[in-house]
C-alpha cells in the first residue's frame, strides 16, 4: 500500500474509533486506574481495539505498537516500519468533560514518523499530513489544507499542558522570546492547534512522554512545514527503548 492509501486507512479507523468513544461517553463510563496510576475507560480500550484490528487487517506485514497493550506488557518486536496508537489521548480530559481529547493514529519508517492522523471526535474535527506532501483538516465532511505560520511580529501563541505542567521550566525555556499568549490545553490537540497557524510553540522539556503521545501530532505538524525536536534541537526519533521520549519541543514554520 501507498503512504496516500495508509493515510486513508488510518482516517478511516480514527473516524471509527471515534464513533465508539462519543458512543461510550454517551452512555457513560467508569474511570479505572493503571499500574502507572494512570486513568484509563473502556472508550481507551474499545477505540484500540478497532484500530488495531483494522491495521494489521488491512496491513498484516506492519506491526502496531499500542498504549494499552503496551500498558498490559504486549510490546511487539518492531523494525524500521511500525504503527504507533494512541487511541485516546487525553483521557484526563475525557473523564473531565472536556473535549480536548484526540486519536492518534502514526507510521514510522527508520526512525521517523512519516504520516500520521489526530481524530478530535469531541469537537467534530480531524487532522492528517503525510511529511512531505502536505496536511490537512476535515470538518464537517470537508477537507481544507493546514499550514503552520510564521511567528508574527507581536508575539508567540505558547501551549502549555493543561495535565502535565511544569511552568518554571516552560517558562525559563521563553524567557528570550517574545510570547504575546499561552494557552493550557489537553492531549496531542496542542500540535494541531499550531499545524493549522493557530499558536506557534510547545515546549514539553520533561522526559517520560510515550512516543504514542507525541508521533501522530509530529507527522502532521511535520507535513505541515513544522518541526518538533528534542532538548538538543535533533528531530525527535523513535523506536526507542521502552518507546519513551526525552523532552522536546515543537514549533511552527521557522
Amino acid at each position: 500500500m501507498t503512504h496516500a492509501e495508509l493515510l486513508e486507512l488510518a482516517v478511516r479507523l480514527a473516524r471509527q474509533a471515534g464513533d465508539a468513544i462519543e458512543a461510550v461517553r454517551r452512555a457513560g463510563f467508569a474511570i479505572e486506574r493503571k499500574g502507572d496510576a494512570s486513568p484509563v475507560t473502556a472508550a481507551d480500550r474499545l477505540a484500540e481495539g478497532i484500530i488495531t484490528e483494522g491495521l494489521l487487517d488491512a496491513a498484516p506485514g506492519i506491526p502496531v505498537v499500542a498504549e494499552e497493550a503496551c500498558a498490559a506488557g504486549d510490546l511487539p518486536e518492531v523494525g524500521q516500519r511500525f504503527w504507533l496508537v494512541d487511541p485516546l489521548d487525553g483521557t484526563r480530559e475525557f473523564a473531565a468533560g472536556r473535549d480536548e481529547y484526540v486519536t492518534c493514529i502514526a507510521l514510522i519508517e527508520a526512525g521517523r514518523p512519516v504520516l500520521g492522523v489526530l481524530g478530535a471526535p469531541g469537537r467534530g474535527s480531524l487532522y492528517a499530513g503525510i511529511v512531505g506532501q502536505g496536511a490537512w483538516m476535515e470538518e464537517g465532511g470537508a477537507r481544507r489544507p493546514i499550514r503552520a505560520r510564521r511567528p508574527p511580529a507581536e508575539g508567540l501563541h505558547v501551549l502549555d499542558s493543561r495535565s502535565h505542567r511544569d511552568a518554571d521550566a516552560t517558562a525559563a525555556f521563553c524567557r528570550d522570546w517574545p510570547v504575546r499568549e499561552t494557552t493550557r490545553l489537553g492531549s496531542a490537540l496542542k500540535f494541531a492547534w499550531i499545524a493549522e497557524g493557530r499558536a506557534d510553540l510547545m515546549p514539553r522539556l520533561a522526559s517520560g512522554i510515550m512516543e504514542w503521545d507525541t508521533a501522530a501530532g509530529q507527522a502532521v505538524l511535520e507535513a505541515a512545514g513544522g518541526r518538533v525536536v528534542d532538548a538538543a534541537g535533533q528531530p525527535l526519533r523513535y523506536g526507542k527503548p521502552g518507546f519513551r521520549n526525552p523532552g522536546f519541543v515543537a514549533w511552527g514554520a521557522a
